[in-house]
């Protein structure tokens, strides 16, 4: 009994992860396509870019379940680079791109996505949700003859949101009858089936191009191998290894959250390093984590390595065998499966928040949302991280504040309470008064630290405040790590530092 209930349930999971991957390759072929022509590179350098990044990612990354391949904040990049370069170009940089990628993770900085706060996560997620929602009326135009496009009218639209529509229902009533098959698969077939049964007219994956081809082969970019083409292509890919590494690495943060498990950055970045050597070499457009793609999965319960595996065996099954019957699925049908995916990717409890967390946090959410609308992903969170940053620092220079007492030599003492560094320096000068205070006075730093090097110029700075009107500054109690900056700046720093048996840096007599 125990025995058949876990091949069952093994059984079952299997199942979960093959149509998952199935669903997510059938909403994959038209992004890849649309990326690739975003990138100015034919719909064939996207989806082997799809099938190799998806692949060597969930067999070897650092978390199962995610989804990477081409997509669009690599596409935005790359238009520059092959209008100027050529597409051979794209191919060198792709791999230049995989090997900083590769030593990001040698390094190991794949633990510093910890850091990035909770308001930049949500805005990140409430942004790429608001992308990908935008992105989805770009297949409500049509291109005239002469190539210019215009927006869809009369019953060609009409038709295209009923079938949307139909589409997103099935989505979310599908569940409520039957788990067997996951509901996006079913809308898509469903709404396929429909459209070639009746006949109906409507926008299919065949009008932006074709995905018919072969096996991926190895190319060597035919790019001179000198310092000239160094010069060209690291810029593009630092920015492309750097937007990748991000939106891969925020994804993998926000899956954790999801499935409440623990994601590897380091091996996913050397993961993804690699792929994206491998798929400059077989013509690709290099990749990332895809958060739609990725968001379908989880919510099909799809949370194993099978899962992306499978999604590039289809993808690889559709280029080489299926392509006339992909090309025939329906627009509709994906667009309804993406705009359910922005939907259940948007934080709609970050509206709860206004009025329950600082206000300061708010507009980094807001922030980040809008700067990855309108500009760029890894803008958006490198612009939220500073501004959280600065709040936190300004919060904490606020902080920073002192108690006197004269003690029985007469001298002046001021126990210093909060963190020395460089946004409370200016508030450190101003809680002293050397013109009015008597001949020695004292800093205990007891209850404070001395953090950076801004803080020793401060304290230096001080001294020579007192000294300009004969008078002497003395330290005491700093903390061991204190001490090693200043042994650090001797040569620069003018106090009198006074031995103490218990702090190893104050003067007994002050006690």
């Amino acid at each position: 009994m125990s025995k058949s209930g876990i091949t069952l349930t093994r059984f079952d999971e299997i199942k979960t992860n093959l149509l998952s991957g199935l669903t997510v390759a059938l909403a994959m072929v038209p992004e890849a396509i649309a990326f690739a022509l975003i990138a100015h590179v034919s719909p064939l350098t996207g989806l082997y870019a799809a099938v190799l990044v998806s692949f060597i990612t969930s067999a070897f990354g650092g978390r199962p379940g995610m989804i990477s391949g081409a997509t669009g904040a690599l596409a935005v990049v790359m238009v520059a680079l092959v209008v100027q370069h050529g597409v051979e170009y794209l191919f060198a940089t792709v791999v230049l791109m995989g090997l900083l990628q590769i030593l990001f993770a040698v390094a190991k900085l794949g633990k510093f996505i910890r850091m990035v706060p909770h308001p930049v996560m949500l805005g990140f997620v409430n942004g790429l949700a608001i992308v990908i929602f935008l992105a989805q009326f770009g297949h409500f135009k049509t291109v005239a003859a002469d190539g210019t496009s215009a927006w869809m009218s009369g019953s060609p639209l009409y038709m295209m949101f009923s079938l949307i529509a139909v589409t997103i229902a099935i989505i979310y009533l599908l569940p409520k009858i039957t788990k067997v098959i996951p509901s996006t698969l079913a809308a898509i077939m469903a709404v396929s089936f429909a459209v070639m049964f009746f006949n109906i007219d409507t926008k299919t994956v065949g009008d932006l191009g074709s995905i018919s081809g072969g096996l991926p082969s190895f190319h060597l970019p035919q790019v001179p191998l000198n310092f000239e083409t160094f010069k060209i292509i690291f810029p593009y890919a630092l920015i492309l290894a750097a937007v990748g590494l991000i939106e891969t690495l925020l994804t993998l943060n926000l899956i954790d959250d999801m499935t409440d498990t623990r994601g590897k950055p380091n091996r996913e970045s050397m993961a993804q390093g690699a792929a994206n050597v491998i798929t400059g070499f077989f013509g690709g457009m290099g990749g990332c984590a895809m958060i739609g793609q990725s968001m379908i999965n989880i919510n099909n319960g799809a949370l194993k390595r099978l899962s992306g595996i499978a999604t590039a065996v289809f993808l690889l099954s559709f280029i080489l065998f299926a392509s006339r019957w992909i090309e025939m699925i329906p627009l509709a049908a994906l667009i309804g499966v993406m705009f359910v995916v922005a939907e259940k990717t948007f934080e709609w409890g970050s509206f709860r928040l206004f009025g329950k967390v600082p206000k300061h946090d708010l507009l980094v959410i807001v922030l980040v949302a809008g700067i990855t609308v309108i500009a760029d992903l890894a803008i958006a969170v490198i612009a939220g991280v500073i501004f959280s940053a600065l709040v936190f620092a300004w919060n904490h220079a606020k902080q920073i504040n002192a108690t006197t007492r004269i003690n029985e030599l007469g001298w002046k003492v001021y126990e210093l309470n909060g963190s020395l560094f460089f946004a409370s320096t200016a508030a450190f000068q101003n809680l002293f008064t050397p013109n009015d205070d008597p001949q020695d006075v004292a800093i205990d730093f007891k209850n404070s630290k001395v953090v950076d090097h801004s803080a020793l110029a401060a304290i230096d700075t001080l001294a020579e405040r007192y000294q300009s009107v004969g008078k002497k500054l003395h330290l005491k109690h700093l903390s061991q790590d204190c001490l090693e900056l200043l042994d650090k700046a001797k040569g620069m720093i003018e106090v009198n530092v006074m031995e103490d048996p218990k702090y190893h840096i104050a003067d007994n007599k002050l006690g």
